[in-house]
């Protein structure tokens, strides 16, 4: 299951307490203060790994607290620190503090870490406090608590290129064409229900990544369909390539829509460079794909890409192009 956004209570370690004690050795009736310090509470600390793709882990685990540090010893031992809690998350996870919402630190690279909580100081031992004048301190410093916090953690996934269209445009099926992702296809509507990421192995290249959201429809930004959910999932997307369906009645109308919806949504998302392929296309003739190629889109100026994922149609061009672009 893939889950993109979750709440959690975290909480650092408290600093161990100071020991009041004094040497104990034979011969030694009346020996000075000899009471260690007490260890710093271990940090909490959340690191980004490749290897994770949601947060579902978090749905049944939602308090983390890192190890207290341990009291000090007799005969100036100071007591251990605690051991440190490191919560490991996806890459692209945004920490954000649950009550103002603001954002405290993006983990958008593998084995990025930030320390959402410090442990506390370990108080002092009464060893510490001895002076001329106070020879035998008979008391210590406690330590101080840990930081606590309650945080949001929130996915975007991190691709080249985002796949925008309406359900059914034919995303999954291109996405499971050119990559080694496998989402769920079938001829109707909200098909995919998840994002789903592709790396695309182009030539001897090391490649790119796709990302693939549920169908956007007409009043997404005000929470229709799915595609309000998952819009974030292509934010931090180099490209955005548009896919309309060859058998659309109104080319320039889907178009309209969907800048509409990213523009309504996110003025930033509006902005990315967008790439537009008319897809399907082995459901035409070779009379009406020669008309489809002749096809013009108002306030579009890049080039118009036709494409048939089934059939491999056009889709060697697509990768050249797209590969082109996200290398400059």
């Amino acid at each position: 299951m893939f889950i993109d956004y979750t709440k959690i209570y975290v909480k650092a370690g408290n600093g161990g307490a100071g020991q009041v004690a004094f040497r104990r050795e034979k011969y030694v009736p009346k020996g000075g203060p000899a009471g260690g310090d007490g260890g710093n509470g271990g940090n909490v600390i959340i690191e980004a790994h490749h290897n994770l793709h949601t947060l579902l882990d978090f749905r049944y685990k939602r308090n983390y607290t890192a190890e207290d540090g341990q009291k000090g010893g007799s005969s100036l031992k100071d007591g251990k620190s605690g051991n440190h809690l490191i919560i490991k998350v996806p890459v692209g996870t945004i920490i954000k503090d649950a009550g103002t919402d603001e954002v405290l630190f993006d983990l958008d690279t593998d084995g990025k870490k930030f320390v959402v909580c410090k442990g506390g100081k370990g108080g002092r031992g009464n060893s510490k406090f001895a002076t001329p004048t106070l020879q035998a301190p008979r008391f210590a410093e406690p330590g101080t608590p840990g930081e606590e916090k309650e945080i949001v953690l929130e996915l975007k996934l991190i691709a080249d290129i985002g796949l925008v269209g309406f359900p059914n445009a034919g995303k999954s099926t291109l996405i499971s064409s050119i990559s080694e992702a496998r989402p769920k296809i079938a001829d109707y509507p909200f098909t995919t229900l998840e994002p789903n990421l592709g790396i695309v192995k182009y030539k001897d290249f090391a490649g790119f990544v796709i990302a693939d959201i549920p169908g956007i429809i007409e009043g997404a930004h005000h929470g229709k369909g799915l595609g309000l959910k998952f819009l974030k999932h292509i934010e931090r997307t180099r490209i955005l390539l548009i896919m309309i369906d060859v058998s659309s009645e109104d080319y320039q109308k889907d178009y309209d829509t969907l800048l509409n919806e990213l523009e309504s949504y996110s003025s930033e998302l509006a902005k990315k460079k967008k790439i537009v392929t008319l897809t399907k296309a082995d459901l035409v003739d070779e009379d009406e794909l020669k008309k489809i190629k002749k096809t013009k889109l108002k306030h579009y100026k890049d080039k118009l890409f036709v494409i048939s994922a089934v059939s491999q149609f056009g889709l060697s061009e697509l990768l050249d192009y797209l590969w082109e672009q996200i290398s400059n």
